[in-house]
Protein backbone atom coordinates (compact mmCIF):
# COMPACT_ATOMS: atom_id res chain seq x y z
CA UNK A 1 0.00 0.00 0.00
CA UNK A 2 1.26 3.43 -0.89
CA UNK A 3 0.24 6.45 0.58
CA UNK A 4 0.27 9.97 -1.34
CA UNK A 5 -0.33 13.31 0.84
CA UNK A 6 -2.02 15.83 -1.69
CA UNK A 7 -2.85 19.47 -0.94
CA UNK A 8 -6.45 20.11 -2.75
CA UNK A 9 -5.85 23.88 -3.08
CA UNK A 10 -2.86 22.85 -5.93
CA UNK A 11 -3.04 19.32 -7.14
CA UNK A 12 -0.18 17.31 -8.04
CA UNK A 13 -1.12 15.62 -11.59
CA UNK A 14 1.62 13.16 -11.18
CA UNK A 15 -0.48 11.54 -7.84
CA UNK A 16 -4.07 11.85 -9.70
CA UNK A 17 -2.05 9.55 -12.96
CA UNK A 18 -0.82 7.50 -10.35
CA UNK A 19 -4.05 6.92 -8.71
CA UNK A 20 -5.72 6.44 -12.71
CA UNK A 21 -2.74 4.00 -13.49
CA UNK A 22 -3.56 1.64 -9.93
CA UNK A 23 -7.41 1.52 -10.76
CA UNK A 24 -6.01 0.68 -14.06
CA UNK A 25 -4.50 -2.32 -13.34
CA UNK A 26 -7.30 -3.44 -11.08
CA UNK A 27 -6.38 -1.78 -7.81
CA UNK A 28 -8.25 -0.13 -5.03
CA UNK A 29 -8.03 3.11 -3.74
CA UNK A 30 -8.90 5.37 -0.64
CA UNK A 31 -9.95 8.76 -2.02
CA UNK A 32 -11.68 12.25 -0.72
CA UNK A 33 -14.60 13.38 -2.17
CA UNK A 34 -16.38 16.24 -0.95
CA UNK A 35 -18.37 14.82 1.72
CA UNK A 36 -16.18 11.31 3.03
CA UNK A 37 -13.34 9.36 1.90
CA UNK A 38 -14.48 6.94 -0.60
CA UNK A 39 -13.30 3.45 -1.99
CA UNK A 40 -12.92 3.15 -5.44
CA UNK A 41 -12.34 0.95 -8.53
CA UNK A 42 -12.74 0.88 -12.16
CA UNK A 43 -16.54 0.16 -12.75
CA UNK A 44 -15.56 -2.04 -15.74
CA UNK A 45 -13.04 -4.34 -13.14
CA UNK A 46 -15.50 -6.88 -11.70
CA UNK A 47 -12.91 -8.04 -9.36
CA UNK A 48 -11.73 -4.76 -8.16
CA UNK A 49 -15.32 -4.23 -7.49
CA UNK A 50 -15.82 -7.10 -5.78
CA UNK A 51 -12.76 -6.39 -3.76
CA UNK A 52 -14.59 -3.24 -2.26
CA UNK A 53 -17.66 -5.27 -1.69
CA UNK A 54 -15.08 -7.35 0.71
CA UNK A 55 -13.45 -4.88 2.51
CA UNK A 56 -16.88 -3.38 2.73
CA UNK A 57 -18.07 -6.54 4.30
CA UNK A 58 -21.31 -5.46 2.61
CA UNK A 59 -24.04 -7.95 0.48
CA UNK A 60 -22.95 -8.25 -2.88
CA UNK A 61 -26.94 -7.75 -3.78
CA UNK A 62 -26.69 -3.80 -2.34
CA UNK A 63 -25.34 -2.05 -4.93
CA UNK A 64 -22.61 0.63 -5.04
CA UNK A 65 -22.82 3.99 -7.03
CA UNK A 66 -20.56 5.40 -9.46
CA UNK A 67 -18.61 8.74 -9.70
CA UNK A 68 -17.95 10.22 -12.85
CA UNK A 69 -15.94 13.27 -14.04
CA UNK A 70 -19.02 15.37 -15.04
CA UNK A 71 -22.45 15.47 -15.37
CA UNK A 72 -22.72 15.80 -19.64
CA UNK A 73 -21.41 12.37 -19.26
CA UNK A 74 -24.56 10.71 -17.50
CA UNK A 75 -26.12 10.41 -20.91
CA UNK A 76 -23.72 7.93 -21.63
CA UNK A 77 -24.45 5.11 -18.30
CA UNK A 78 -28.42 6.25 -17.52
CA UNK A 79 -31.41 7.22 -19.21
CA UNK A 80 -31.83 10.84 -18.32
CA UNK A 81 -34.64 13.21 -19.37
CA UNK A 82 -35.25 16.60 -20.19
CA UNK A 83 -36.61 17.89 -16.73
CA UNK A 84 -34.33 15.51 -14.92
CA UNK A 85 -31.19 16.80 -16.88
CA UNK A 86 -32.47 20.38 -15.75
CA UNK A 87 -32.59 19.47 -12.03
CA UNK A 88 -29.23 17.74 -11.83
CA UNK A 89 -27.61 20.08 -13.78
CA UNK A 90 -28.44 22.81 -10.22
CA UNK A 91 -27.47 20.39 -7.73
CA UNK A 92 -23.68 18.85 -9.65
CA UNK A 93 -21.42 18.79 -8.85
CA UNK A 94 -21.96 18.60 -5.43
CA UNK A 95 -22.99 16.48 -2.50
CA UNK A 96 -25.87 14.38 -4.14
CA UNK A 97 -25.98 10.54 -5.39
CA UNK A 98 -28.75 10.56 -7.89
CA UNK A 99 -30.34 7.33 -8.93
CA UNK A 100 -31.00 6.98 -12.73
CA UNK A 101 -32.02 3.84 -15.08
CA UNK A 102 -28.79 2.33 -16.01
CA UNK A 103 -27.69 1.84 -19.35
CA UNK A 104 -26.14 -1.82 -20.53
CA UNK A 105 -22.96 -0.03 -20.30
CA UNK A 106 -22.94 -0.45 -16.25
CA UNK A 107 -22.23 -4.06 -15.27
CA UNK A 108 -24.74 -5.75 -12.54
CA UNK A 109 -22.12 -6.78 -10.63
CA UNK A 110 -21.63 -2.58 -9.64
CA UNK A 111 -25.69 -2.59 -9.16
CA UNK A 112 -26.40 -5.66 -7.35
CA UNK A 113 -28.78 -7.00 -10.06
CA UNK A 114 -30.50 -3.21 -10.09
CA UNK A 115 -31.58 -1.64 -13.06
CA UNK A 116 -30.92 1.86 -11.63
CA UNK A 117 -27.97 3.06 -10.64
CA UNK A 118 -26.58 5.91 -8.49
CA UNK A 119 -24.82 8.64 -9.98
CA UNK A 120 -22.05 11.21 -8.36
CA UNK A 121 -20.39 14.14 -9.69
CA UNK A 122 -18.68 15.22 -6.39
CA UNK A 123 -17.18 19.14 -6.12
CA UNK A 124 -14.08 17.92 -5.87
CA UNK A 125 -11.43 17.54 -7.97
CA UNK A 126 -9.48 15.56 -7.10
CA UNK A 127 -12.12 13.06 -7.27
CA UNK A 128 -13.32 14.36 -10.85
CA UNK A 129 -9.84 14.34 -12.10
CA UNK A 130 -9.42 10.67 -11.20
CA UNK A 131 -12.60 9.47 -13.23
CA UNK A 132 -11.75 11.62 -16.01
CA UNK A 133 -10.49 8.09 -18.08
CA UNK A 134 -13.33 5.65 -17.08
CA UNK A 135 -16.04 5.61 -14.05
CA UNK A 136 -15.09 4.83 -11.27
CA UNK A 137 -17.16 3.24 -7.70
CA UNK A 138 -17.77 5.93 -5.27
CA UNK A 139 -18.69 3.88 -1.89
CA UNK A 140 -17.82 5.48 2.03
CA UNK A 141 -14.89 3.90 2.93
CA UNK A 142 -15.86 2.54 6.13
CA UNK A 143 -17.06 -1.28 7.21
CA UNK A 144 -20.94 -1.66 6.52
CA UNK A 145 -22.39 -0.73 9.07
CA UNK A 146 -19.75 0.85 11.27
CA UNK A 147 -18.82 4.27 11.52
CA UNK A 148 -17.72 6.69 8.92
CA UNK A 149 -14.50 8.17 10.04
CA UNK A 150 -12.99 11.48 8.32
CA UNK A 151 -9.25 10.91 8.44
CA UNK A 152 -7.43 8.37 6.26
CA UNK A 153 -5.25 6.76 9.11
CA UNK A 154 -8.49 5.69 11.59
CA UNK A 155 -10.15 4.52 8.01
CA UNK A 156 -6.82 2.45 7.41
CA UNK A 157 -7.03 1.57 10.59
CA UNK A 158 -10.69 -0.08 10.42
CA UNK A 159 -10.26 -1.32 7.14
CA UNK A 160 -7.61 -3.63 7.75
CA UNK A 161 -5.17 -1.08 5.67
CA UNK A 162 -7.03 -3.31 2.30
CA UNK A 163 -6.41 -0.89 -0.08
CA UNK A 164 -3.58 -0.37 -2.43
CA UNK A 165 -2.76 3.13 -2.67
CA UNK A 166 -4.31 6.52 -0.35
CA UNK A 167 -4.82 10.18 -1.77
CA UNK A 168 -4.25 11.89 1.55
CA UNK A 169 -5.66 15.30 1.88
CA UNK A 170 -5.78 14.96 5.99
CA UNK A 171 -8.90 15.09 7.81
CA UNK A 172 -12.45 15.85 6.50
CA UNK A 173 -14.83 18.63 7.74
CA UNK A 174 -17.72 15.58 7.06
CA UNK A 175 -18.75 11.92 8.02
CA UNK A 176 -21.99 12.51 6.24
CA UNK A 177 -22.22 10.82 3.05
CA UNK A 178 -23.65 12.13 0.10
CA UNK A 179 -27.79 13.00 -0.02
CA UNK A 180 -29.38 10.36 -2.33
CA UNK A 181 -32.47 11.61 -4.87
CA UNK A 182 -34.38 8.60 -6.03
CA UNK A 183 -35.33 10.24 -10.20
CA UNK A 184 -36.66 6.44 -10.96
CA UNK A 185 -39.88 8.14 -9.49
CA UNK A 186 -43.24 9.78 -10.27
CA UNK A 187 -41.37 12.47 -8.18
CA UNK A 188 -38.00 13.26 -6.83
CA UNK A 189 -37.44 10.93 -3.53
CA UNK A 190 -35.28 11.54 -0.69
CA UNK A 191 -33.82 7.87 0.32
CA UNK A 192 -32.89 7.07 3.76
CA UNK A 193 -29.80 5.45 4.43
CA UNK A 194 -30.46 1.80 5.97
Amino acid sequence: MKILKINPEKIDFSIINEAIKVLACGGVILYPTDTVYGLGANIFDKHAVKRIYSIKNRDFTKPLSVLISDSKLIPLIANLDEENEKLINNYLPGPFTFILNKKEVIPDYVTGGSENVGIRVPDNEIARNIAKIFPIITTSANISNKEVLDNPKDILNQLNHDVDLVIDIGPLNSNKPSKIIDLTKTAPELIKRD
